[in-house]
Formats: C-alpha cells, structure tokens, sequence
C-alpha cells in the first residue's frame, strides 16, 4: 500500500524552497533550496529519485502557488516527471494558503515557512485541491502509438505480401528493393499474379500514377517470361487481400501523422527539435516521450548512455579495442535517431559535411552513422537544455572552442601526474610511436 508525502514548494523570482512531510505533518526532508535554473531543476530529479529510493510505496503530492508565472518553470518540470514517478502536481490559489496559515495560529512567515505551509495546506484540505492528472506528453503518447502499432502491422503484411510475390510474381521484387511503392500496389490490385500480368495491356498499366509507358512494358515483357510456381485463384484472393489492406493502413497512417501535426496541444519541446531539418512531428513526440524531461539527464553524455550510444572499448596495455555502441537500454528511442540520421544525411547539408568527413578518415558507413547519430542527440540536448531553435554556427563555435582548449591543455593524464614519461623506459615500439605521436617523450638535451 502507498504511502502518501507532501512536497510544499514556495517560489520566488529565480529559485525555490522545498519541504516533505509525510501524513502526521512531520518533516521527512528538511527545507532545502533550488535555484530555477537547469542544475536546479535536475537537481531536483535527482533529490526525488533518492527519495524514492528510500520511499519504494511512497506516493508524492506535490503544490505551488500560483504567482504570477514564476513558477510555471518548476510546474511544468513536475509535469512531465509524472511520467515515471508515482507524484501528482497542483497549482494552488495563494489566497486559501495564507487563510490556512492564519488559522493555524503561525505568525512566522519566511520562505521556508511558506514551503511548509504549503505542504500542510496539501494534507488539511485534499477534497479541494485539485491534482494535475493527465502526464505531459499523455495526448501525444496516445497518436504516437496509435501510428506506430498501425505501422507495425503494415510491416507485418509487408513482409507477407513479399513472401507470396516470392512465388506468384517474382519479377515485381526488383521494383521492390527500396520499398514498396503505390504505384506497386495498385499494380497488384488488378494483376496479382504473373500470369495475370503477362495478360495485361501497356496502356492500362501506364494509366496507374507514376508508371511510365517503358516500365509498363518492361515489367509486361519480365511476367511473360516468369518462373512463378503458383497462379492459382486462392493465391490471387490473398494477394489482392493484403494489398487492399496495405493500402488502407497507409490511408490511416497518414491520416493519423496528420492529425499529431496539427495538433495544438503538442508539448513545446517537440516544436524545438523540429527546427532540425531530420526531425518531422512523428519523430520528434517519439524522441520526447522518451527523454520525458531533458532535466533528468545531467549533461549529454548522461542521455547517451540512456539512449545506449556511448561507445564501449577495451584498453589493455598499449593498444585499444572493442569499439563499438552499447546498444544497453530500450530500442526504440535508438530506431527512431536512426531514421532521423538517415534523412540529415540525405537532406540536412550541415550534417552531410559532418557524416562525409567521417567517411574521409576510413570509417566505415554505419560507423559514421553510429557517430552522427550521437552528435544529432548531443544537438537535441543543447536545444532542449537551452531551449533554443537549431543553429548550426552554435555547433561550430562550440567545436572551434573545444579543440582550442584541447590543443591548450597538456596532453599528459592525470595518471603521469607523478612522473613525466622516461626516455629509458623498455616500453614497445608501438608505445613508442604513441608516445612520439603525442609529443609525450620528454626533450633529450
């Protein structure tokens, strides 16, 4: 059975006082103090996880007071934190706080007090309070889903659909190497079989969208000289149910895609990382429903490794190996970056220059990606940290500085903090070479 705390917030202009008490009004937290900045606000995430923790049933019932939008910023934090802890959030009214205190006969009044009164105020009157219940992303949760279990299944009779062409209409497959097009399904509506499409006429084929007259008569010309083994009329019924199917589930899928773009309600975040040409609406509810709140992820590499791309490798000695993705954590989040690199490279000219010098050191293609697929979500936090529109200069800067400040710093670690490498050291030829690469090996006089 849940046990029930209370977490009073009060909030001033740039920061916030906090307090937990549990059900007897007794301090489980003692009063502590956050500013209203990103290190306060994941700060906060982390004072809460260690708090449930220590509180494995406990439910949170958490309030602030409405003052005039200072303390939207830590509403909305808690909003979206509703998502994987067990706490519901409320705006109060100031008026029925301060009645409240008055009543209890307190004359103090601090900030640390106003937290506290707060909490009191959330355990005294429960019947009037009334708790945010719906999580931020819970409107974009339910399309998001919606579009890809409808996907799901047209993957699924995709994959059927090729089977059976495998043995009814084997020539179609070459057409078939990128995708499945309409103009492929239409086609399969009427001549589900070879046999059926040796039959066929050029003139009515060219008149199904997007089918030239020479393709017409190429794909005619391969059916007449097919090595199909089956053309019978249960295989022709199956086909031509899957491609009637297919193609409803592209009418719903796109109708669905639309309605989450037009949506109003779609949190402010997703609006950000689609100024990232890569990133349309689906992708964008997909990455936010997953990352929840970018204040839980203390710096980028924290939400790399929660999206499993932080490199693992094995040093032993002089040399290193092993490099390669984690791949730890859910697959989905790594799917969805997937598809979204695949099209910055295509159409996203900043990240193409990026994912082509890769290629020019002798990476090879899905490393590349590998590696444009970290940088792109180290570029969704620094937006979604700073709240700011994609700017590709803010990257370039960024890396100029940072490879200004490496060429700066020593290149000795911390681990020869005690002694500069010796020249007589027996070390092997190829520490030698590492060492002389790096200019590591001091200056004979």
């Amino acid at each position: 059975m849940a046990t029930n705390f209370y977490l009073g917030i009060d909030v001033s202009k740039g920061y916030a006082d906090f307090v937990i008490l549990n059900q007897k009004k007794e301090v489980i937290e003692e009063n502590f103090q956050l500013d209203d900045t990103f290190e306060g606000h994941n700060q906060l995430f982390k004072i809460l996880s260690d708090f449930y923790v220590s509180h494995p049933v406990a439910k949170l019932f958490v309030a602030v007071e409405s003052t005039g939008g200072y303390e939207n910023n830590w509403f909305n934090t808690l909003h979206k934190l509703q998502s994987t802890m067990a706490l519901s959030v409320a705006r109060l009214n100031p008026f029925g706080v301060n009645h409240s205190s008055k009543a209890s006969m307190n004359r103090i009044i601090t900030d640390k007090q106003s937290a506290k009164y707060i909490a009191e105020y959330l355990i005294s009157y429960p019947e009037i309070v009334n708790y945010q219940s719906e999580d931020y992303f819970a409107t974009a949760r339910r399309q998001w889903s919606s579009i890809k279990i409808f996907t799901k299944q047209k993957t699924q009779l995709l994959n059927q659909l090729n089977s059976l062409l495998y043995i009814a209409n084997p020539e179609i497959l070459a057409f078939c190497r990128d995708g499945v097009r309409l103009w492929t399904l239409l086609l399969l509506q009427k001549y589900p079989t070879a046999l059926k499409l040796s039959r066929a006429r050029v003139s009515s084929l060219s008149k199904i969208p997007y089918l030239s007259k020479a393709r017409a008569e190429e794909i005619i010309g391969n059916a007449k000289e097919s090595v199909a083994s089956a053309s019978d009329e249960i295989i022709e019924e199956t086909i031509t149910t899957l491609v009637g199917q297919i193609i409803s589930l592209r009418k719903i899928i796109a109708r669905q895609i639309k309605l989450l773009e037009t949506n109003v309600n779609l949190p402010e975040e997703v609006k950000l990382l689609k100024s990232f040409n890569g990133i349309g609406t689906y992708s964008a509810v997909g990455l936010m429903i997953e990352i929840i709140s970018v204040e839980r992820f203390a710096s980028s590499k924290k939400l790399a490794s929660f999206f499993g791309l932080h490199p693992v490798f094995k040093v032993s000695g002089d040399g290193k190996s092993g490099f390669r993705m984690s791949k730890k954590g859910r697959k989905e989040p790594r799917n969805i970056l997937f598809n979204v690199t695949r099209y910055s490279i295509a159409h996203n000219q900043f990240i193409k220059d990026i994912y082509i010098n890769h290629l020019k050191k002798g990476i090879s293609k899905l490393s590349a990606m590998g590696a444009i697929m970290h940088k792109i979500l180290r570029i969704i936090y620094g937006m979604l940290k700073n709240n700011s529109t994609f700017n590709a200069q803010i990257d370039i800067d960024n890396r100029n500085k940072s490879k200004a400040v490496e060429n700066q710093s020593s290149k000795i670690g911390i681990e020869r903090r005690f002694q500069k490498h010796d020249i007589n050291a027996p070390i092997s030829r190829r520490q030698n070479k590492m060492r002389k690469k790096n200019d590591l090996t001091p200056k004979t006089s």
